[in-house]
């Protein structure tokens, strides 16, 4: 069900990387890292509000560059699926619109999914030229922005609704 680590599990390279062992699933790693990255973002919502999410997306980006990097080197590949702190990053900024609102959670996790897939320019050139961890990070990031853009259409679709909802 799990595959074994590049690095030895307890090895800060590997917690980040594969954000404490959800990477590391044999099916669709990215999918269990976006996931387990749910919890955490709605710990860190409740703890300090939307900017602390915000914030936090930003050092799991730079611990990422480092993490992934070096988990990609002992692995001896480019960018192992193993490693989804780039997901993490990616969904919290997905996130972010919506992060007072646990209902849209879903939303803002499959808009993430979809773009992290579908690599829609430029997370698609990202992915083909740019190498270690930024590299690694890079195309989420910007799959998390567009998938914060839906997410944010979504609540003003939500709200224009709402508008037109009103009983006399």
């Amino acid at each position: 069900m799990f595959q074994r680590p590049a690095l030895p599990f307890f090895h800060p390279a590997t917690l980040i990387a594969t954000w404490f062992g959800s990477g590391l699933a044999r099916f669709a790693p990215g999918t269990w890292g976006s996931l387990a990255a749910l919890p955490c973002a709605a710990a860190l919502v409740w703890l300090g509000g939307p900017w602390t999410l915000l914030a936090a997306a930003g050092l799991v980006f730079l611990a990422g560059l480092w993490a992934g990097a070096r988990y990609a080197a002992a692995s001896g590949s480019g960018d192992p699926g193993a490693v989804v702190v780039d997901e993490v990053a990616g969904q919290w900024l997905a996130l972010f619109p919506v992060a007072l609102d646990l209902r849209l959670y879903p939303v803002a996790f499959l808009a993430f999914r979809f773009f992290d897939i579908a690599k829609v320019w430029p997370a698609n050139w990202m992915d083909r030229r740019l190498k270690g961890g930024f590299g690694i990070m890079a195309d989420d990031v910007v799959a998390g922005l567009y998938a914060a853009a839906v997410a944010y259409g979504v609540t003003i679709w939500i709200d224009q609704e709402s508008l037109f909802s009103w009983t006399y």
